[in-house]
């Protein structure tokens, strides 16, 4: 069985927690354009009655270009020159499918795979152990923490629906909501 490599994806995929595990491992080179600061979610990944399938995302709302935030585009320069590397290594034996985030030989990385290894990584690095989902939850919370507005939120995510990020509003920490009230009053006081 070939070793499958995703830590490159591990560290995308937390720090541009607004794509969902299949949207990392299907993203296309030519989907991301590291000198405008973009990448562009178009496809994903799935592992479907036991094959790998790269198809459009599900959904017109799932597909976008988003801003690259330098964390995210030092993890992509990274990761295209460990490529460049691997295929002048593997020589004929690579397989170039176009996608970002490959094993070693340059076939898909398994989402399950990516999964446990997310796992492992957040073990090693003496984080709590998290999905990478909940990467997804986490970016959610501290753009509402950060008094976004929800339907900026609603693009950043990318949900098809407003009620989907508005329950993400509605579970708001105690602290939020008293901040938000103590600001309310303080426009009826003047």
């Amino acid at each position: 069985m070939q070793r499958q490599e995703p830590c490159s994806a591990c560290a995308a995929g937390s720090s541009a927690s607004r794509l969902r595990r299949g949207e990392v491992l299907g993203l296309r080179r030519e989907d991301v354009d590291l000198a405008a600061g973009e990448l562009a979610v178009a496809y994903q990944l799935q592992h479907i009655r036991r094959q790998l399938l790269h198809r459009e995302t599900k959904t017109e709302s799932s597909a976008a270009t988003l801003p690259l935030p330098a964390i995210c585009a030092t993890v992509l320069r990274s990761r295209r020159d460990d490529q460049q590397r691997h295929r002048e290594h593997a020589g004929r034996a690579r397989q170039d499918n176009g996608l970002v985030f490959t094993t070693r030989l340059g076939t898909p990385i398994e989402p399950r795979y990516f999964h446990r290894e997310f796992k492992t990584r957040c073990r090693k690095a003496g984080v709590r152990e998290i999905s990478v989902h909940t990467t997804r939850r986490t970016c959610a919370f501290l753009l509402v923490a950060l008094d976004v507005h929800p339907r900026v939120t609603m693009q950043i995510l990318r949900h098809s629906q407003i009620a989907v990020t508005m329950n993400i509003y509605g579970e708001a920490t105690s602290t939020a909501t008293q901040t938000a009230l103590k600001r309310l009053g303080e426009q009826f006081d003047t």
